[in-house]
C-alpha cells in the first residue's frame, strides 16, 4: 500500500500526539510535492508528499530508533517497500546506511533541516513570515552555528552535494516551496 497525502497524515497524527512533528510533517510533504511539480514528476506529487508527511513517523516515541522503528511500522501497515525505503533514507549516515538514491529523497534529506532553519528565520523577522525571508538573510543564519543549532548545516550542505545544487540554489527553491504551503504562516 502507498498511502495518499490524506491517508499519510491520519497514520502521522496516530503515531505522534505533539503539534511541532505534525506541522512538521506536513511542511515537508507541501515541501516535496512542490519539487515533485517543479522538477517534472507532477505524476508522482502525492507519492512524494505522502514520503514527506511520514518521514518522521517514529521520532515522538522512537527519537534514538529514528527511521529503524518506522520501517517496522509501516511493513506491519503493509506499505509498499519503496515508500518504507524513500523515508528511512533520510536518516542516511545517522541510523540507517540506505542512501537517498531517488532525486525524491535527496530532495528530502536535503530539505528537512533545512525546513526548520527557514522555519526558525522566518519565526525572527517582523512579520514572522517566510513571505519575505530573503536568501542572503538565511545565509546568515546558515553560517551563524548558535542559530537554530538543532538543524545540522553538514547535512543539508550533504543534501545539496547530493543534488548537485550550489547552497543558494537549495535554500531558494526551499524558501519557495515553503511559500506555497497552507501550513507555513
Amino acid at each position: 500500500m502507498i498511502p495518499t497525502p490524506a491517508q499519510a497524515l491520519d497514520i502521522l497524527y496516530q503515531h505522534n500526539e505533539g503539534e511541532f512533528l505534525r506541522m512538521h510533517g506536513r511542511i515537508v510533504g507541501d515541501v516535496l510535492a512542490w519539487f515533485a511539480d517543479q522538477l517534472g514528476y507532477g505524476e508522482e506529487k502525492d507519492y512524494w508528499q505522502a514520503v514527506g508527511i511520514l518521514h518522521d513517523l517514529d521520532y515522538e516515541k522512537y527519537p534514538e530508533e529514528h527511521c529503524l522503528r518506522s520501517q517496522e511500522m509501516m511493513r506491519e501497515m503493509g506499505m509498499d517497500e519503496r515508500i518504507i525505503r524513500s523515508t528511512a533514507s533520510h536518516c542516511y549516515g545517522i541510523h540507517v546506511d540506505i542512501a537517498p538514491v531517488h532525486e525524491m529523497e535527496k530532495v528530502l534529506f536535503a530539505c528537512d533541516e533545512l525546513t526548520g532553519l527557514i522555519g526558525a528565520a522566518a519565526a525572527m523577522r517582523p512579520s514572522r513570515s517566510v513571505n519575505d525571508l530573503e536568501v542572503s538573510s538565511l545565509k546568515k543564519k546558515f553560517k551563524d552555528k548558535r542559530f537554530a543549532a538543532g538543524c545540522s548545516r553538514e547535512i543539508i550542505q550533504q543534501g545539496a552535494d547530493m543534488l548537485g545544487w550550489d547552497m543558494e540554489t537549495l535554500m531558494e527553491r526551499t524558501i519557495l516551496a515553503m511559500r506555497a504551503s497552507e501550513n507555513v504562516a
